[in-house]
């Protein structure tokens, strides 16, 4: 595109991706737009909450009074799928996660997963996700990758990765490869501080970046940065992928002949902002080689960013070609994936509720779940006695992380099981359950037979009370239990001796239904395991 028509400051901001916290176009994102030249915006849930709302807000930014009217915005989301999902309300489909594609292992499945998600996202005037995550899950400590990888085995990672890609770009909305060079690896969360992969560049060839050189080979738009540091390719200590230039256009321009667009993690994550500040940050992405800066919550930052590389090109630490390369990869993916828009209408454009007819896309998400439910171990507990009377113990998700946010809907294991007509007591704890907690439900326990204890684990670890209630039904009645985990496989680690084990990679409806058919008998589980548990226990097992 001929930018010779352009001011730097249009320029600039086209290389901006930046969030707001309203359920409408409020002043904050106005002003981004109209006086800062932002090119894009993203989603989190508090910008969610309906379908009629989400898609009159999008409509809305895209009429936005700006320089260059004519020029879409990018409107961004993460929407992995599972336990990282913003659109999970009333009328939208609940997609599964990419572990839970993993077990399943069907990657006519995962690229199906992609286009239902990818034509709801565009009803929704979503254009840009960031997904799907091509991390290799092989740390068992990871604090916040775990169930957002499809596993631990390079090629599949890869393949699966490039199967949702195909789904999302042949849908119409641009798809993210995520977190390059590679995040599975590690034990800090960049949300709170800089992680390191210590690895020699042969190992991080052959796991780490096989699945960023499938997703170039199948054409993916972008690529999302890690802020993690890599010293095989960056050797300057402490300084993460994101700003490193050996990172991004030595490795990735160069090396993996990447030619589409390079955009950063948020800047706000404490890896960059507790160390070099989002400011600082904006400017070494860009000299890095990235060509979209993502700064996605506060105000005064995302000024100080932009007048930041601003005031680099006046310094001449930038020069305005570089700005240049950057905005004409930006406005060439808009105009491909998106194309220029013509004068909007005022007038409201309908948005079917649900979006996708639930004949369309419940068998999918169905087809889905009942081949992800993973059966680890059973000491014959399975399937469970209909005579006897059950007690499910459900941990609810209380507070939100950086990893992790409620459900908008409230649906658990008793909810699935008691569709059956089973007699179901639902006894429910925190994710982290104090010592009180997990008493009543040993005292409580004694009234039942069969007792059914779900798990969950968001960070890497499985919360001490967790831990404790599962290792003293196990004391209490040795191998009748069953233990479900419903996120992070890794659980088993904590309770070994439990009779039964089952994984589930998500607590969702449809998974949660699935787990029900197998407990009863209805259904064999069909899943395997996409990461390894211990020698026993590796990817690819199941019991049946």
């Amino acid at each position: 595109m001929d930018l010779s028509q352009w001011s730097l400051d249009e320029k600039i901001g086209q290389l901006f991706i930046c969030g707001f916290h309203s359920l409408t176009a409020d002043e904050q994102i106005r002003t981004l737009v109209k006086d800062y030249h932002v090119g894009g915006t993203v989603y989190f849930r508090r910008n969610v909450e309906s379908v009629s709302q989400l898609a009159a807000l999008s409509a809305n930014l895209q009429r936005l009074p700006r320089s260059r009217p004519e020029i879409p915005l990018f409107i961004s989301i993460d929407q992995e799928g599972g336990m990282v999902s913003r659109l999970d309300h009333e009328g939208m489909s609940r997609i599964p996660g990419n572990m839970t594609l993993g077990a399943a292992g069907d990657l006519r499945l995962t690229r199906r997963a992609a286009e239902l998600a990818a034509k709801e996202m565009i009803a929704l005037g979503i254009n840009f996700n960031f997904a799907p995550c091509v991390d290799v899950n092989n740390n068992p400590a990871n604090p916040v990758i775990g169930v957002r990888s499809f596993g631990e085995d390079p090629d599949k990672v890869g393949e699966h990765g490039a199967a949702a890609i195909h789904g999302y770009q042949q849908s119409g909305v641009i798809a993210t490869a995520k977190h390059f060079p590679g995040h599975g690896d590690t034990t800090v969360d960049s949300h709170r501080g800089l992680a390191v992969v210590p690895h020699d560049r042969r190992r991080l060839e052959r796991i780490e970046l096989a699945p960023f050189a499938k997703a170039i080979a199948a054409g993916v738009d972008a690529i999302m940065t890690a802020h993690v540091a890599f010293p095989a390719f960056e050797p300057d200590e402490g300084t993460p992928a994101t700003l490193s230039k050996r990172v991004l256009t030595d490795l990735l321009r160069v090396d993996l002949g990447f030619e589409g667009v390079i955009v950063t993690d948020c800047l706000e994550m404490h890896a960059i902002s507790k160390s070099c500040g989002i400011a600082e940050g904006a400017v070494r992405a860009i000299e890095a080689g990235a060509d979209l800066i993502l700064v996605s919550h506060t105000f005064e930052d995302q000024i100080a960013a932009i007048r930041a590389v601003r005031e680099a090109v006046a310094s001449g630490r930038l020069s305005e070609e570089r700005i240049d390369r950057s905005s004409e990869r930006v406005l060439a993916l808009k105009k491909k994936r998106i194309g220029w828009l013509p004068p909007v209408a005022e007038t409201e454009s309908f948005v079917p509720v649900p979006l996708t007819p639930p004949e369309e896309s419940d068998a999918l998400l169905t087809e889905i779940a009942e081949h992800s439910v993973t059966l680890v171990k059973d000491a014959e507990n399975l399937p469970l006695d209909p005579a006897e009377a059950i007690l499910v113990v459900w941990p609810e998700l209380r507070h939100r992380t950086e990893v992790d946010e409620p459900a908008v809907h409230r649906y658990t294991l008793a909810d699935a099981l008691g569709r059956y007509g089973e007699r179901i007591t639902l006894s429910v704890i925190g994710t982290h359950p104090t010592e009180r907690e997990v008493e009543e439900v040993l005292n409580q326990s004694r009234n039942f037979a069969q007792i059914v204890v779900v798990t969950y684990t968001a960070e890497g670890e499985l919360p001490t009370g967790q831990a404790q209630l599962v290792q003293g039904l196990n004391r209490l009645y040795g191998s009748r239990i069953v233990a479900v985990s419903s996120r992070n496989p890794y659980d088993l680690h904590d309770f070994p001796e439990v009779g039964t084990y089952l994984c589930l990679y998500e607590n969702r409806s449809f998974a949660l239904d699935a787990l029900a058919k197998v407990l009863t008998g209805k259904i064999v589980p069909r899943g395997t395991l996409p990461v390894s548990l211990d020698s026993e226990y590796r990817t690819g097992f199941r019991l049946l």
